[in-house]
């Protein structure tokens, strides 16, 4: 499931990334460059929001660490606000700026079908 998302965008300097390769975003304005850099792409992004203290999000965290850009929600608490996320964890996809989908919840085979899904879109649509 690893390469599922392995084109990613990555702006450098925006995020710290994890010892997987993960963009980690740690500040508003980090997460709101970087966002406005790739919004206008056709290619999937997929944000994982989380917390440390979260089980079902650590139950998820090996699915999680080749394929995402991470939010912390108790770090970035207006992002998460700004997505309507209520529950962790909440895999949001999101594709010219605009939410295409989500997974709720620490379902792996869910996130694996919808993320193809939507990639599987990105490489049949212009």
């Amino acid at each position: 499931m690893g390469s599922l998302l392995s084109a990613l965008c990555k702006i450098a300097g925006h995020s710290s990334e994890d010892d997987a390769g993960v963009n980690v975003f740690h500040s508003v304005d980090n997460w709101q460059r970087h966002f406005m850099a790739v919004k206008d792409s056709t290619q999937l992004m997929a944000i994982d929001f989380a917390a440390s203290w979260c089980g079902p999000c650590k139950f998820m965290e090996p699915a999680v660490r080749a394929m995402f850009v991470k939010i912390d929600v108790d770090e970035l608490p207006e992002v998460s606000r700004e997505f309507g996320i209520e529950t962790m964890p909440t895999f949001v996809l999101v594709k010219r700026g605009k939410e295409v989908d989500r997974v709720v919840g620490p379902d792996e085979d869910e996130l694996e079908k919808t993320v193809a899904k939507h990639r599987e879109a990105s490489t049949t649509c212009t």
